[in-house]
């Protein structure tokens, strides 16, 4: 892209937001803006429901985002860079990629940049495309491709001009490379720390110059994860490590049907359990503070709550989908209508296919289980937790507490796992209605076990869909209706999203088809079951591509056309899409036959999307027993997702996603009996182990484009073309996951 090239006019606005000064203690600060209230619509490729969830921080907050300069640079005169973070890092390599576009405009090696922990503040760390200091939405990278790189250039260029004035040179005959300034023509070097205390005075510039991309010596480069080391020598700290002097731990039940209330606890049991401090009770849930986990444990088992219930004590998996089912027959809230399909549907002719697809609920199922460990005094609250809403934990303990919010400071770490789960406060606000409980003020750390986790997470909703097609003579379609039918998240987390009925992110996917088809008709049916519901890796997409791609795969085979070619056919307004399809065939060897598995039925499947502002096609080759066991064996992913920032972390990031999304496809549901959830561990809730894991290949397009989100387009395609896969072994066409629970009845 051209514009890269050529310096950048930083608008009168902008230029109010990018400021140079001095650092605390000496050397250069550059504070700039992350643009977020700058960032039009039109500039978006894809629906906007991350906005959404950042006002939902903001509401929380009561602090409006983006009115002041919102993020630093700080270096020192060891010149050491440090970027105050304003993301988190949650296995994403964030804080690997974020660094890269720092280092690569101000012209220093990667080892020289630190990261720090932002604290919660709306106001100055509000996310670009989110509008809220939140993590989520594959959006990090995209919201910092601009800011961060013209942050680090006026960094460098203050760094020139001091340099030049000093030595009484032009700025132009200087270079900088491996954070040192150089003059060749009388061979004076100085590293940034000897400059930064003259930088320091100068102003911030007028307009900042970006690399050529040709001359990238990081971006687009391979690059070990900076957050790697301490995790391999267990020196970084997650949520569940944080330590205060004087800490207790708690341990923590739950009502174990939603809307259930506390009846009883035999107290007297658990206080006589050897270092048990105190059992604190609320309406719908008990914990018990002790000296170590164990000892809580005890104490809790002892308790042996007894629980009321309520009104969901009946409530069971085969409930919910009955009045799901009855609701996906009404008439739903218009998200696109093109074409007249309704009408082309009901007028007869050509050949018509219905179908019905189903989703279950399912678990976060984080490494790291909630935790939060809370401070609670008379003058402030300390949260010290692992969150991708500092500032939405912020809100909700100021609020329960009746502190002013500046008393209130969360203490963010490494996240043992988001996937959307530590989107949600539950577990923060929950400790924090117990640590107002405690007889003696003291820190204390409320842990739940790994079955409270799964029992009471807030699931992936249950989706059920509704499809129907029209093909022409030539088998191609001529109307495409779809109907989704589930809970809205965003109405919950961000009531403004939903605009006339429509849930943006649980259409999303389907309702900005990339295919060619003149009649398009999309509805969205609200249907709120009583169990809680939330965000799960992949979003609106991970539902919807499954049941887009896995009908369009029922058309192909209903026009006896091969889905790849069908595909192809259907994408000539999507060049990327197209792209990244005939390079996943291509690299996949989509027409060559899969080698025989003896006693095993083989087959190839495939999926295309749009998600995220990234272009994915994905092939996966698989076996299926005699029983009905699969075998995924290799997995060829082709993904465009503009500029690669740090190759050998997308390439990471696809291979986790489609770990996590062959996963759930498989063998993951929540079911219910009694009102209860049945999983409570890896043993019941299955993890796919590192043996069973397929061959993945991952083949990134090279491409100048803005950057897309990585986190979790893989998981969003991976489920259609396993399915697509198993029915092309065995001709069966699983409208319905997980695999195993499908497969196993047949």
């Amino acid at each position: 892209m051209g514009y890269l090239n050529e310096p950048r006019d930083v608008s009168a606005a902008r230029r109010r937001f990018l400021r140079v000064g001095a650092a605390a203690g000496g050397g250069l600060l550059v504070s700039f803006l992350l643009p977020g209230c700058e960032r039009k619509e039109s500039d978006r490729k894809e629906p906007p429901p991350e906005k959404a969830v950042g006002q939902a921080a903001t509401a929380v907050s009561d602090r409006a985002p983006g009115l002041a300069p919102n993020a630093f640079i700080r270096i020192g005169r060891d010149g050491l860079v440090t970027l105050v973070m304003h993301k988190v890092e949650m296995g994403q390599g964030t804080y690997t990629a974020m660094p890269m576009l720092i280092a690569e405009e101000l012209g220093v090696d990667l080892s020289k940049v630190k990261l720090e922990h932002a604290p919660a503040d709306n106001n100055l760390y509000s996310d670009p495309l989110l509008g809220g200091q939140v993590t989520g939405g594959s959006t990090s990278v995209r919201g910092a491709w601009k800011p961060l790189r013209e942050a680090g250039a006026a960094a460098r260029h203050v760094l020139l001009q001091a340099a030049a004035q000093q030595w009484n040179v032009a700025a132009e005959q200087l270079a900088v490379a491996n954070g040192t300034v150089t003059h060749a023509a009388t061979r004076r070097t100085a590293h940034f720390g000897e400059l930064v205390d003259a930088a320091a005075k100068l102003p911030a510039p007028k307009t900042v110059a970006l690399k050529d991309p040709a001359t990238y010596t990081l971006i687009g480069k391979k690059h070990a994860r900076l957050d790697s080391p301490p995790k391999v020598d267990g020196s970084a700290l997650f949520g569940i490590d944080a330590k205060l002097p004087g800490m207790a731990i708690a341990t923590v039940a739950a009502a174990p049907v939603v809307g259930g209330k506390l009846k009883s606890v035999d107290e007297s049991k658990a206080l006589a359990v050897k270092g048990v401090r105190q059992v604190l009770k609320i309406d719908n849930a008990v914990a018990i503070v002790a000296d170590h986990m164990w000892a809580a444990k005890q104490g809790l088992a002892a308790a042996a709550p007894q629980w009321d219930d309520g009104a969901h004590a009946n409530l069971s998996t085969a409930s919910i989908v009955t009045e799901m089912m009855n609701a996906s027959r009404k008439t739903g809230a218009i998200a696109t209508d093109k074409g007249d399909a309704l009408k082309a549907l009901g007028r007869g002719g050509g050949r018509k296919l219905e179908a019905v697809y189903e989703m279950p609920f399912l678990a976060h199922a984080t490494m790291e289980p909630m935790n939060c460990l809370v401070d609670l005094r008379a003058d402030g609250c300390d949260l010290y937790c692992g969150t991708q809403v500092p500032s939405l934990a912020q809100g909700a303990a100021a609020k329960l507490t009746g502190l002013p919010l500046e008393q209130v400071k969360v203490h963010n770490f490494y996240l043992g796992g988001g996937f959307g789960r530590r989107l949600e406060v539950d577990y923060v606000t929950q400790a924090v209605a117990f640590a107002k409980l405690l007889a003696k003020p003291g820190p204390v750390k409320f842990v739940w076990t790994r079955e409270e986790d799964i029992q009471h997470d807030m699931y992936r909703p249950y989706y059920m869909d509704r499809l129907a097609a029209t093909l022409d003579e030539k088998g191609m379609p001529q109307a495409w209706f779809h109907r989704v039918t589930g809970s809205s998240v965003m109405a919950r987390f961000a009531p403004p999203a939903v605009k006339n009925g429509v849930d943006p992110d649980a259409v999303e996917g389907a309702a900005d088809l990339q295919y060619s088809i003149p009649g398009l008709r999309v509805e969205y049916m609200r249907h709120e079951p009583p169990l809680p519901t939330a965000f799960w890796r992949g979003v609106g997409p991970t539902h919807n591509v499954f049941v887009v791609e896995s009908f369009i795969d029922e058309l192909a085979h209903a026009a006896k056309q091969d889905p790849v070619a069908y595909r192809r056919a259907l994408l000539d307004k999507s060049p990327r899409l197209l792209a990244v399809l005939n390079l996943a065939a291509e690299k996949a060897g989509w027409t060559t036959p899969m080698q025989p598995v003896a006693g095993r039925k083989v087959g190839k499947g495939v999926s295309a999307q749009f998600a995220f502002g990234s272009y994915m096609a994905q092939i996966a080759e698989v076996s299926v027993g005699p029983d009905g066991d699969v075998r995924v064996h290799r997995v060829v992913c082709a993904l465009d997702c503009g500029q690669a920032i740090n190759p050998d972390g997308i390439v990471a990031q696809m291979e986790g996603g489609i770990v996590f999304g062959l996963t759930a496809a498989l063998w993951g549901e929540i079911t219910l009996e009694r009102g209860r959830v049945k999983q409570s561990n890896f043993g019941d809730y299955r993890m796919m182990r590192m043996n069973e894991s397929p061959t993945i290949e991952v083949h990134i397009v090279n491409s100048r484009d803005e950057p897309g989100g990585i986190g979790e387009p893989g998981t969003a395609g991976i489920a259609p073309a396993l399915s697509n896969a198993i029915f092309a072994a065995t001709g069966q066409r699983l409208r319905k996951l997980p695999v195993a629970s499908v497969l196993k009845k047949a």
